[in-house]
């Protein structure tokens, strides 16, 4: 049973707590709240203002299960303050562990202060959980897709269209290299994990996946330089640094360009173009 009186006091108090450079927002010279407005946390929560207010003064629908983790990961909560949010608002917490997908308060803390850069979170899978700006006019927004092909690796299998955005001369090894890091996850997460689901799926659909994963290739790492070919601004040659959550088995992937090379100027110009000129995202069954 949801605890309205609980609920709305755990969210404003979380919400004042929160700074505006806490979440990459400007602080801006006249502002006089303390914490942060319940518009620009609606904005992070991807949720109408007038449905968070509502919450905080203890009125409105019962916020569903998709909602609360929204505003779980929308207020950067830590994993204990998010079960406590769920407690509060009347549902059983989220499995913790690698099959999680609420990113930790410092991982986002980190992607927050990278407005000028192509990063994104990942899961273990390969699914998209957060990106910056410039990270979206990169390689699209990921974290539209729904159901199998949430994970690259799927949609590099079942989707031409996936591979159009890196250079041809590395198509061969990335395949070899998606073939062995679904491998080695099966393994390790055991044969009903969520990564045994996804590598069944995959095999079905994908004939170039079977043979892959027939030569039972492991231990392949990426690339240090990955060679992406954006459809508006052409080739790019970005250095790939990755933060591990060994909790959760997320990856924080920051993209960045040697100063001064033809890349960082043709990463400026993307800046520039922003989001309009992101690849676009097709669907994909599934």
């Amino acid at each position: 049973m949801i605890d309205r009186a609980g609920l709305a006091d755990f969210l404003r108090r979380r919400r004042e707590a929160l700074q505006p450079e806490d979440v990459g927002l400007p602080r801006g010279p006249r502002r006089r709240t303390s914490g942060l407005r319940r518009e620009e946390l609606a904005v992070l929560c991807h949720m109408s203002t007038d449905y968070y207010t509502r919450l905080e003064q203890e009125r409105g629908p019962h916020p569903s299960e998709q909602m609360v983790a929204a505003i779980a990961q929308g207020l950067h909560l830590s994993l204990d303050e998010r079960d406590h949010l769920f407690r509060l608002a009347g549902h059983r917490p989220p499995a913790r562990g690698t099959e999680g997908e609420h990113v930790s308060p410092g991982l986002l803390r980190i992607l927050d202060r990278l407005g000028d850069t192509p990063a994104e979170i990942v899961t273990e899978l390969g699914e998209t959980l957060r990106q910056t700006p410039l990270g979206v006019a990169l390689t699209g927004d990921a974290t539209e897709r729904t159901g199998p092909a949430r994970s690259l690796g799927y949609r590099w299998f079942t989707d031409p269209a996936t591979r159009a955005l890196y250079a041809p001369e590395e198509h061969a090894f990335l395949s070899r290299l998606y073939a062995s890091g679904l491998r080695e996850l099966v393994t390790l997460r055991g044969p009903r994990s969520r990564a045994a689901r996804l590598a069944e799926l995959t095999l079905a659909e994908s004939e170039e996946l079977r043979r892959l994963w027939d030569a039972h290739e492991v231990g392949l790492r990426p690339r240090d330089v990955k060679r992406f070919v954006h459809p508006v601004v052409g080739p790019l040659e970005l250095s790939c640094q990755s933060l591990v959550d060994p909790d959760q088995s997320h990856r924080l992937l920051v993209y960045t360009a040697v100063p001064g090379s033809e890349t960082a100027e043709r990463l400026q110009l993307l800046a520039v173009l922003g989001a309009q000129a992101a690849p676009e995202q097709r669907a994909v069954p599934g």
